[in-house]
């Protein structure tokens, strides 16, 4: 029987049922967000995606506590790997990441430098809409060119980003809100999969926020969720992201763990 939405919030803030939870949510994350080359070595997934530079499609993932045998000859070996791929070796610490092998990073002169909270929320017990004040599209090539230009990206990532959108496996909403001579001022991509819903490359215009366009694209994406059978939203923000954190603290969404990386300074 599947997991309520109401349930997985307990579990957030249960050390009892952490673990569990955390596996679940890296694994719908994996499928939401897909990395061009994923190859396991025990229980670490290294992914590595040549054409885009986020840090989640390009590091090292260790996920079972217990695996931490030959830490020295794996890291190495995964150095080889994304050197490979002219990237430089990210560690990305979740619960799940063994503490003898984060010892070890210490120990050799790496450091934390980035801190990810991945949050929960129960779409049932949420007050939406009835109507959809955005419908999602299916022009990938549209959402690419709107996302770019909301984010203030590079346009030379478009191509990158139509083979990630054009890799993800289940059902995805690709939200856009615009305004007649002004172009796109908000999007987001919403991934369900099955009764967990993902929002992920959520933002705003920058001189377009605090007007209520990231309210109103964050409610068109969790009422078309809902819709569609979710029963849970989950989503990751940067911990020191005090706007979007405020936004998503008034939609139900809970902390259920952090995510951090790891990088090797320069000269250790």
């Amino acid at each position: 029987m599947a997991t309520t939405g109401a349930e997985l919030l307990m579990q957030a803030i249960s050390p009892h049922g952490n673990l569990p939870l955390v596996r679940r949510l890296e694994a719908v994350g994996f499928r939401a967000w897909p990395a061009a080359s994923v190859v396991y070595d025990g229980s670490w997934q290294v992914r590595l995606t040549g054409g885009h530079p986020s840090k989640r499609l390009n590091c090292l993932v260790p996920l079972d506590p217990s695996d931490h045998r030959d830490v020295d000859l794996r890291i190495e070996k995964a150095r080889k790997r994304f050197e490979h791929y002219g990237r430089p070796l990210l560690v990305r610490e979740t619960p799940l990441s063994p503490k003898p092998l984060l010892d070890r990073l210490a120990g050799q002169g790496w450091r934390p430098f980035e801190t990810v909270n991945v949050m929960v929320a129960d779409l049932a017990g949420l007050e939406l809409p009835d109507t959809l004040g955005h419908l999602p599209s299916h022009d990938i090539g549209r959402y690419i060119d709107a996302s770019l230009a909301v984010h203030g990206e590079d346009a030379s990532l478009k191509p990158a980003l139509a083979e990630i959108l054009s890799a993800i496996k289940p059902v995805s909403g690709l939200f856009i809100a615009e305004n007649p001579g002004e172009g796109p001022v908000a999007v987001a991509l919403c991934v369900q999969d099955a009764d967990l819903a993902g929002i992920l490359s959520f933002a705003v215009a920058a001189d377009r926020r605090r007007q209520g366009a990231g309210t109103e694209m964050l409610t068109a994406a969790l009422r078309w969720a809902r819709i569609s059978g979710a029963r849970t939203a989950w989503l990751q923000v940067h911990d020191d992201n005090v706007a979007a954190l405020s936004l998503y603290g008034r939609f139900g969404f809970r902390q259920a763990y952090q995510y951090r990386y790891w990088r090797q300074e320069t000269g250790a």
